[in-house]
């Protein structure tokens, strides 16, 4: 393969296939990163059912929107990288031996000794859980958080970022009992399935029937109407994911009589600007905890780059605890 080329995972009409490709132009505001791993989020699995929206969809284009390696290259209009620098990146067409991001969406290795796959799983779920909890649900210490879904990446980074920012009581859920008796190590102090009839009351018994102030809903579909009978008074719920389903039926008038905020959120409509500034706000409050290992996750299972459809494949079958990842090279 020339240098002009490399092995990308291309999105086909059937699926997704390496290919060999165009290494990617450097444009003045970029980083080129030889890639080394990459982390399968659950993004990358409804982009291959062509469930995503907006500028992520479409075939022929190369996948993968989260990846780790060595600054190859700079632009002319970039701060604060340097070629050599290990660093972990959000962008487009990352699942390639090569790809570019806008250095306001790259962040350097917080730790010498943390690996490639290690640092692939952290970028996204630290930046999206952050930009719930924090810039979304406007939590503070002494509060209360559930987190639906918990056993996804970026349902156990928001378990430990809840604890690590001093939540009183941190609740996760999740449908299989396997998953659940696994996430008092990531920080829960309460583990409930959200199938459960039961599982509102045990959240108002948790709380002296008072009701979480912050729920970061990963599932969407048919909890939407118990999570705000789960939620305090003024609370808020921040929707993120929509596993369990994208539309559902909305209880206005519990909206109402609880007087909460709900809130949407998502990557895919921001600008550079807003992704610079959310990218800004998780590394002054956590990028310190990130590299002294106190924000952690768990790797599922590592694929080759040319295996990624057996990745996305396991992703799909809901099976997995934590990260899948994507080993690019040797």
């Amino acid at each position: 393969m020339s240098q002009s080329k490399m092995l990308a995972i291309v999105l086909t009409d059937t699926g997704v296939r390496p290919e060999e490709v165009d290494v990617p132009q450097v444009k003045p505001t970029q980083v080129l990163i030889k890639v080394a791993s990459c982390s399968v989020n659950r993004s990358d699995l409804l982009t291959v059912q062509g469930q995503n929206f907006g500028h992520v969809g479409g075939a022929h284009k190369v996948m993968g929107a989260s990846f780790c390696g060595e600054i190859a290259a700079v632009g002319d209009a970039t701060k604060g990288f340097s070629v050599g620098d290990r660093v972990m990146a959000q962008g487009a067409a990352g699942w390639a031996e090569y790809a570019t991001a806008d250095w306001r969406r790259v962040l350097p290795i917080p730790s010498k000794s943390m690996d490639y796959i290690q640092a692939g799983t952290l970028m996204s779920s630290v930046l999206t859980m952050h930009d719930a909890i924090v810039t979304n649900g406007k939590f503070t210490a002494g509060q209360t958080i559930l987190i639906q879904a918990a056993t996804s990446g970026v349902g156990l980074m928001g378990l430990q970022i809840g604890k690590h920012l001093g939540a009183k009581l941190v609740i996760g859920t999740s449908t299989s009992a396997e998953k659940r008796a696994k996430l008092s190590a990531y920080g829960a102090d309460l583990s409930l399935d959200p199938r459960d009839p039961g599982w509102v009351a045990q959240v108002l018994e948790a709380t002296g029937g008072a009701g979480v102030n912050l729920v970061v809903d990963n599932i969407s579909g048919y909890v939407v109407n118990q999570n705000m009978a789960a939620t305090a008074i003024h609370g808020t719920i921040v929707n993120v994911g929509r596993l369990g389903g994208q539309t559902t039926e909305f209880n206005c008038e519990m909206h109402a009589e609880r007087r909460l905020t709900y809130v949407g959120t998502t990557g895919r409509t921001r600008s550079i600007d807003e992704h610079a500034e959310l990218v800004r706000r998780a590394r002054k409050d956590l990028w310190d905890a990130v590299g002294a290992g106190k924000l952690t996750m768990p790797v599922d299972r590592v694929f080759d780059l040319k295996d990624a459809a057996a990745a996305l494949a396991h992703a799909a079958s809901n099976a997995h605890f934590g990260r899948i990842m994507l080993k690019v090279g040797a």
